[in-house]
């Protein structure tokens, strides 16, 4: 299934943390109605009961960059 990828830097010299815009990873399925493999010629009603109708659970990520913030830097 497609999900969406949620990163927020964490900066360890400053203390502030900066989410990045949400990223959508597509799938290969073809049951995904999402994923570039999806047929066209799948419509509802049978799209609605063979095929995913949501995205999976989205991943998060909170790396932690030894470094000022991008606003930060820019102050000094």
């Amino acid at each position: 299934m497609c999900f969406y990828r949620r990163v927020r830097n964490v900066y360890l010299r400053c203390g502030h943390a900066i989410n990045l815009p949400e990223e959508e990873i597509k799938c290969d399925s073809v049951r995904c109605k999402f994923s570039p493999n999806h047929p066209s010629t799948c419509v509802p009603p049978s799209c609605t009961q063979t095929c995913w109708q949501y995205h999976q659970f989205p991943q998060q990520y909170a790396p932690n960059i030894d470094d000022l913030c991008p606003n930060c830097k820019a102050q000094r």
